[in-house]
């Protein structure tokens, strides 16, 4: 979220190693990673990129699907995430695993890969409806696109599942409550939503899911 790139960096490079823990034992988040692989359409020797991809906990489901002869890049800000994206990849001998880093809403490619994911990306950025908007362009023709995000729910009963999303949300901002006119959770749901609609509006075939009571939404499409 806002704060300047600086401030942002410092913070996920210092919790680095906590997001890494999270990352990969939340109940129930491997699931989730597998539903964004799957909303990719991914096949074997295609090329993924994933835009804001921290320590790499998506590479796995990623790998998986576009196999040896695939391709994986992960694109980050944060040089401590990248640092345990590069352990992970080494640790695990992927060869066709890369990571650069790059601000996401300004890297080019000199060749289009076949998909996209942002995974609890587009809240934090600026203009997400924009940074959608070019990455459907930088997708191959049928290319898809899809992002894993969280807002508050707007379940029956949902008061107080909100109530601890807040709490979550300020504790994983930057500039926790400092920086925001209006509430940041608030200004997460309205992220994240208008990222959702660029994507419906460029893409075809669209499917939208929402789990863990509401919270966490996944949306995919082809783009043309």
């Amino acid at each position: 979220m806002s704060g300047g790139v600086t401030a942002a960096q410092r913070f996920y490079g210092r919790w680095a190693d906590l997001y890494d823990i999270l990352a990969r034992a939340t109940p129930g988040l491997g699931r989730l990673r597998d539903r964004a692989a799957d909303a990719l359409g991914l096949e074997p020797g295609d090329t993924v990129v994933e835009m804001g991809c921290g320590t790499g906990a998506n590479f796995p489901h990623l790998r998986e699907r576009v196999g040896p002869t695939g391709r994986v890049v992960g694109i980050d800000f944060t040089r401590g995430m990248l640092q345990r994206a590069r352990d992970r990849i080494e640790r695990e001998g992927w060869g066709n695993v890369h990571v650069v880093q790059a601000d996401a809403t300004r890297i080019e490619f000199r060749e289009p890969p076949d998909a996209i994911l942002a995974t609890f990306v587009v809240g934090m950025l600026g203009d997400p409806a924009g940074a959608v908007e070019r990455w459907a362009d930088m997708l191959a023709p049928g290319g898809h696109l899809a992002l894993l995000d969280a807002a508050q729910t707007t379940r029956r009963f949902g008061w107080p599942v909100n109530q601890a999303f807040r709490g979550l949300v300020v504790a994983s901002s930057p500039t926790g409550m400092d920086g925001y006119e209006r509430a940041p959770w608030t200004v997460l749901d309205d992220r994240v939503e208008s990222a959702r609609r660029a994507l419906s509006t460029r893409a075809e075939e669209v499917t939208h899911g929402e789990h863990a009571l509401g919270i966490v939404r996944l949306t995919g499409g082809t783009v043309d």
